[in-house]
């Protein structure tokens, strides 16, 4: 076996003559053997190997091979320092095999060793980027569930620090394509890693650009299936492509096929839908979804009828005032329940599409009909002031930190629930109606263009490697506001949360299972 002495008389001997190719192999076989000595040797070979590896290519398989092997020493200071210099390796023919070894290299738990793995990838990726995307995208299709996951995350924190230089249009196609062979088979996390990163590309910042991506999503959510509001995962399935598809929504990409399906499939089954995230309001969350959606509607194939769906539905939220008996007192032992989060989300969506059928009320409804609809308005209009006055009372006065308290955020949110709802039923209340007002979504920031990409994971830009988090959804608190069933209630009554669902982990559940996959070491 090869000595320190033997190791650096080689790597003394070998640039002697390394500009004759071919000369001097067996010092150069010397240091590949350097591999199967002891920690002193495994460290000069780690360094020798890469070093004079361009001027043997006969021996470069050999070569690879041997720094392989030091890539997993079992001394994290041999594997260190040869996976420093992998990069060295990344030459010609050479660069998707390095790149694919760095990539299955990114299951390290060791922090140092992750982080040269990651600057490593970087390094090549500047020197060949299709190259390394190969290497990247062969184990995510291809790899071990770790590799697949850390590769993915990879891709999503780390190709937006690349320059423009190295991210060139063909660069993007290509991450593009492939891309879309992954999102044949994904779990909903992956599925929301990919539309960020896909999202992030210059390319795909146009108008043209984020319809294509609209068309991605909606080919995730499989807008043609037969839609199960009893299977948690089908609707799962739908909230987490509609979530992402939402951002992308603008004047000029419409929302249409996705408020044509939630009004055709998802409306009537509001009450049937299931969930797998505990502690999810879903029906407030499917409306709250059409709510964000209307406002992007384009021309509707079958408005009316959906617009009858949606009236429908926003009906059965707003009830008629409970009958008086003779003694001017109420009949009944409680007053209805008024849903003001629901009637927000319903009461808007039917207003963004109402503009589009203005007679609806006056021309599609009869008149027993309109007046049913008026005085259900008449009664919770009446509510609703109540409300707004006592929830005022509540803010008055109150100014920085004191409105910065859970109680008084969650009254400033009821605030603009209450106040959007009453815009809206004033315009309703016009003879014809009017479709004029514009009100900005309880929940939604005012004047910000850009609040759906809250929905968006966080992004995860630290070159420590992942850390293993609990299994199951993660959510976001967001608060809303129940009000007391009293149309005169002198409280506010209790306030509750609602969560947004999270995107659950675990390969072969929900998406569809990836099927099996080699393991191991595949270099």
């Amino acid at each position: 076996l090869p000595t320190t002495v033997m190791l650096p008389r080689a790597y003394l001997l070998v640039p002697e003559l390394s500009s004759i190719t071919g000369q001097h192999k067996d010092a150069y076989q010397v240091i590949l053997d350097g591999v199967k000595g002891g920690a002193k040797e495994k460290r000069l070979a780690a360094q020798f190997i890469p070093k004079f590896f361009k001027h043997f290519p006969e021996l470069a398989d050999s070569a690879i091979n041997a720094q392989l092997d030091l890539c997993e020493d079992e001394d994290v200071s041999i594997r260190r320092q040869a996976i420093k210099e992998l990069p060295q390796f990344a030459t010609g023919d050479n660069l998707p095999r390095v790149a694919d070894i760095l990539t299955q290299l990114l299951q390290s738990d060791d922090s140092a060793e992750f982080n040269l793995v990651n600057n490593a990838l970087l390094s090549i990726f500047k020197m060949d980027a299709k190259g390394t995307l190969g290497g990247l995208f062969s184990q995510i299709l291809q790899g071990e569930d770790i590799v697949r996951e850390r590769a993915i995350k990879f891709l999503s924190t780390k190709l937006r620090t690349l320059p423009e230089e190295v991210l060139t249009k063909e660069v993007e196609e290509l991450i593009l394509t492939e891309s879309k062979k992954v999102l044949e088979d994904v779990t909903g996390e992956e599925f929301v890693l990919f539309m960020k990163i896909l999202s992030g590309l210059k390319s795909l910042q146009t108008v043209s650009g984020r319809q294509q991506l609209v068309e991605l999503v909606a080919e995730q959510a499989d807008l043609e299936q037969t839609f199960n509001p009893s299977d948690p995962d089908c609707v799962d399935r739908l909230l987490q492509c509609t979530r992402q598809a939402v951002p992308l929504f603008s004047k000029n990409v419409h929302s249409t096929r996705f408020v044509t399906y939630f009004c055709e499939h998802v409306l009537p089954n509001l009450s049937s839908l299931t969930t797998p995230v505990e502690g999810l309001d879903i029906q407030l969350e499917v409306l709250k979804l059409l709510a964000e959606m209307s406002s992007f509607c384009g021309d509707m194939e079958k408005l009316e009828s959906n617009l009858k769906k949606l009236f429908d539905k926003l009906l059965e939220y707003m009830p008629l005032p409970p009958e008086e008996a003779e003694n001017g007192e109420n009949a009944g032992n409680e007053e209805p329940k008024l849903q003001f989060s629901y009637v927000e989300c319903l009461l808007y969506s039917f207003h963004q599409l109402g503009r589009k059928l203005p007679d609806f009320l006056t021309s599609k409804l009869n008149a027993e009909k309109l007046k049913d609809f008026k005085i259900r308005l008449q009664y919770f209009a009446r509510g609703l002031q109540v409300y707004i006055r006592q929830l005022r009372l509540a803010l008055q006065g109150k100014t920085g930190e004191a409105l910065k308290t859970e109680e008084n955020k969650i009254k400033v949110v009821a605030l603009k629930i209450t106040n959007n709802i009453n815009v809206l039923i004033k315009d309703l209340f016009h003879i014809p109606p009017s479709y004029k007002s514009t009100v900005t979504l309880s929940w939604k920031p005012v004047q910000k263009a850009d609040a759906g990409q809250k929905r968006t994971s966080e992004d995860t830009t630290s070159s420590s490697p992942p850390k293993k988090t609990p299994a199951g959804p993660k959510r976001d608190a967001r608060q809303i506001y129940n009000p007391p069933s009293g149309k005169y209630s002198s409280n506010l009554g209790s306030f509750s949360y609602e969560q947004r669902g999270g995107f659950r982990g675990g390969r072969g559940r929900g998406w569809g299972g990836r099927g099996n996959r080699s393991r191991g070491r595949i270099y």
